[in-house]
């Protein structure tokens, strides 16, 4: 009996001796993830936010080896409920917590002060969802996105306004955010730039709830066309208070207001075909496969249908690695001159960064709504 305890406690030794150097050759690497999980916008911060946690899971299963180690991933997931304070609040926790990248934040308006501590810091950081061009005309060689930019969404909406559904007297709402304000901004230049006539420019708040004074405005200027420059959360509501007033032009807005969520928000007065919206971003080619796929394995693992940019979070998540794997290091400062020059294949589409971080050939999806649900119309490249 003594000497079989004597064998167990030898075997048990050896075993720990042999695992003790597995278990420290296997590093624990942070990424930072940054969107709005609580207040009027929390169903985009959570879709968000499952995106980067099925692209953390997915790179844990792949047992990645990164200078020699064994690394395992850990997204640290923060809330900066859409206000620009709280947005540098929570970047400066990543920044303590020492995340080696950030994916984030969903924002332009809590992205653009965010990106300073990030850059101050050195930690690379990848929206995937701000489209004001002021983000990545900062000169900060850590920033990055992989959508579209408010040029180039807000002008083509503009064009479309006037080419295509004839407005011939267009008004324009923003809610002084950084997003509202400047997807507004380059829609204005689309019109005026294809010749159409702005009738009147109105602005709110991303809180407001009571719209009787500036659509009371915009009615007695009598436009075919209504453009939006801010989010769902407050375009549904707008809408139900512009049929309620008689408003009978068709509705616009940019990406902020293009998610599967607006249905529920806007009810009845969504109206049929008479909404119109563009994704920045958009799937061509074999990536429409590729897509679906991801839509589909999104909704049986996350319990939810995608709302709007979690395949751009997956996306950016893996791109973050993917630059760490090319440079076979997780420090910042190494990988970041592999993360500028990446040629990544995502399921969004092939993603690689021009000279200031923004991503080549972007994609612009228009969208329409029809019997409640939203319905594609084109991919613009």
């Amino acid at each position: 009996m003594q000497k079989s305890l004597c064998l167990n406690a030898v075997a048990a030794s050896v075993a720990i001796a042999f695992s003790a150097p597995l278990l420290a050759q296997t590093a624990t690497v942070k990424i930072g993830h940054v969107a709005p999980m609580t207040g009027g916008i929390a169903h985009l911060g959570k879709d968000n936010e499952a995106g980067a946690k099925l692209a953390i899971a997915d790179l844990n299963k792949a047992n990645i080896k990164i200078g020699g180690k064994a690394v395992k991933f850990e997204l640290l997931s923060e809330d900066d409920g859409a206000d620009p304070k709280q947005g540098t609040a929570a970047a400066q926790k990543l920044v303590d917590a020492k995340v080696v990248g950030v994916v984030g934040h969903l924002n332009s308006g809590t992205t653009i002060p965010a990106s300073k501590l990030y850059s101050d810091a050195g930690i690379p950081q990848i929206s995937p969802s701000a489209t004001n061009p002021k983000y990545t005309l900062q000169g900060y060689k850590t920033a990055f996105r992989v959508v579209a930019h408010d040029g180039q969404l807000g002008g083509t909406l503009g064009r479309y306004a006037v080419n295509d559904l004839k407005g011939k007297a267009i008004a324009i709402i923003d809610d002084r955010t950084a997003y509202g304000q400047g997807v507004a901004d380059e829609f204005e230049k689309g019109v005026k730039a294809a010749g159409g006539t702005v009738v009147g420019r109105e602005y709110t708040t991303d809180k407001a709830t009571d719209f009787a004074a500036i659509l009371t405005s915009v009615k007695g200027k009598k436009p075919d066309v209504v453009f939006y420059g801010g989010m769902d959360a407050v375009a549904g509501p707008m809408l139900r208070q512009m049929k309620q007033l008689g408003i009978n032009a068709k509705f616009m807005g940019g990406d902020g207001i293009c998610t599967t969520e607006l249905p529920k928000l806007a009810g009845d007065a969504l109206g049929n075909g008479t909404l119109f919206c563009a994704e920045a971003g958009g799937v061509v080619g074999k990536y429409v496969e590729k897509d679906k796929a991801f839509r589909a394995r999104f909704q049986k693992e996350m319990n939810a249908e995608v709302k709007l940019y979690a395949p751009y979070v997956y996306d950016a998540t893996m791109v973050l690695v993917e630059a760490m794997k090319k440079a076979d290091s997780t420090d910042p400062k190494k990988y970041l001159p592999e993360l500028a020059k990446i040629k990544y294949d995502g399921v969004t589409g092939p993603i690689s960064f021009d000279k200031n971080g923004d991503i080549n050939g972007g994609t612009l999806t228009l969208y329409t709504y029809k019997g409640g649900k939203r319905e594609l119309m084109r991919v613009i490249q």
